[in-house]
């Protein structure tokens, strides 16, 4: 089991943020052996599709500087034009095989980890340059794993290749006796395969190191208990900071709800423990809005705001109740409470009214209809 620096078992996985935070840092798990067999696997296959090819136009180029003309060569100016124009057609033929070798320099790498690009993992890290930290990198399980695999690559590429010598023994003493063209074909198709079975070679060695390099890229990864909750008030806040953020968010949506009263048509109380404001406006809704609610201190001030803007004040502890408890600001009261607030409008136009001497004083209101499930007692 990993230890962290101060001595604590990382005995708990790295969570998405480490895990993303480790790549962001080029952190992430990379196999050097993949990305060598695959461009060894290339430049075999490469040799093999284009070797034959490559080998005619090399020959070509070479019988061309071999037959040149007398004044070719008595010119001084016209020998640099060749040796350019000799260049340029010898990379024209290899054009192919340094796709093929480009393409696998990309996908071994990517294979393992994806495809990542850091600039923090470019900065230089003077660290690095501390003895103490090297001596430590030299002895431990990383290097000794890559000591190993080094050992294996050269005792499997020499067996290999003592085996791929020994099969093609007989070939390569017959390229001695053949022509020039011929030598130089055969030459490109046995390089080809000896170089195919020598990256077979270092499918072990791959097979080897990718598990290696994920188990200890995780191992570095891994964290501590105390880590994981550190990361947790990191991301989700310290308890004391987000207590605070929820008093000042209670006490926006309180002063919020404050400005709303004066707009309300009544405000219902309980008469002292509850209140809620209430508006009915038919352009904005089908049904009357909760505007403000609040128990004891808070009531008393949706009472005290109502007063001062003259809002009508009614007391319906039942229905104060079935409000406050049904209903969120700034929402529709529910179906089950339209007719005992209607009842409460109407009640309130009439009351209006009256107090403008248009109409007669209304009775009190008694016995609204409130449904079961939506009273509360006390």
């Amino acid at each position: 089991m990993a230890e962290s620096e101060s001595g604590a078992d990382k005995s708990e996985e790295p969570t998405g943020k480490r895990l993303e935070e480790a790549r962001k840092k080029g952190q992430i798990a990379r196999s050097k052996e993949l990305g060598t067999l695959a461009v060894t696997f290339g430049g075999a296959a490469a040799l093999l599709i284009y070797g034959a090819d490559i080998g005619q136009v090399l020959l070509g180029t070479m019988r061309g500087n071999f037959s040149l003309p007398r004044e070719v060569l008595l010119d001084d100016g016209s020998m640099a034009r060749q040796l350019v124009a000799t260049g340029f057609e010898a990379l024209l033929a290899l054009q192919s095989f340094f796709v093929v070798m480009l393409i696998a320099s990309v996908i071994g790498p990517v294979a393992l980890g994806g495809w990542l690009f850091s600039a923090e993992a470019l900065q230089p890290k003077f660290s690095r340059m501390n003895p103490l930290e090297g001596l430590k990198r030299m002895f431990s399980t990383k290097a000794l794993v890559e000591l190993l695999k080094a050992l294996a690559k050269f005792v499997i590429i020499l067996m290999v290749a003592l085996a791929v010598l020994k099969s093609d023994q007989d070939d390569l003493l017959a390229i001695a006796n053949e022509s020039v063209e011929s030598a130089i074909l055969h030459a490109m198709q046995v390089t080809g395969w000896s170089l195919l079975w020598m990256a077979c070679g270092l499918i072990l060695i791959a097979a080897v190191d990718v598990p290696f390099q994920l188990w200890d890229t995780k191992q570095k990864l891994m964290m501590t208990k105390q880590e994981v909750r550190d990361e947790y008030k990191d991301s989700e806040g310290k308890p004391e900071v987000k207590s605070k953020i929820r008093q000042l968010q209670r006490q926006m949506a309180e002063r919020r709800m404050m400005q709303q009263v004066p707009e309300a048509d009544v405000v219902i109380t309980n008469p002292t423990h509850f209140a809620v404001a209430l508006k009915y406006d038919p352009a904005k809704g089908n049904a009357p809005m909760l505007l403000a609610k609040g128990g004891d201190f808070l009531a008393l001030k949706i009472r005290e705001i109502a007063q001062e803007h003259k809002v009508t004040l009614l007391e319906s502890p039942a229905l104060a109740r079935a409000v406050f408890y049904s209903t969120e600001v700034d929402q529709e009261i529910p179906a089950g409470l339209y007719l005992a607030v209607a009842q409460v409008l109407a009640y309130v136009y009439q009351l209006k009214q009256f107090r403008s001497g248009k109409g007669k004083r209304p009775a009190p209101l008694s016995n609204l209809p409130i449904p079961p499930d939506l009273r509360r007692d006390e």
